[in-house]
């Protein structure tokens, strides 16, 4: 390998790393809110959730005491099955 080579290569990593602490500082999330996230809330101190479709925000609460009155049904027999996700490239 030429001398050129070699730096230009050692060159392009500190580069690459240069880039990569900056953009991790700037993609980080603060501290505070990171110990927030870690956190368990209450369903009460949750904000109402923009539901959509007419229905406007409806509380948490409200969601989940829906939810466990009325589960959702279970698929009918002969139904399709639920599509699975496959990730294999191109």
């Amino acid at each position: 390998m030429s001398r050129e080579s070699i730096v230009f290569c050692i060159g392009a990593l500190a580069a690459s790393l240069a880039l990569c602490a900056v953009g991790f500082r700037l993609a980080a999330l603060p501290k505070e809110a990171l110990e927030a996230s870690r956190r368990p809330v209450s369903a009460e101190r949750l904000p109402d959730i923009q539901v959509g479709g007419g229905f406007g925000k409806v509380s948490v609460l409200e969601l989940v005491g829906y939810y466990l009155e009325n589960p959702p049904a279970a698929p009918e027999a002969g139904a399709a099955s639920p599509a699975v996700k496959r990730f294999r490239g191109c």
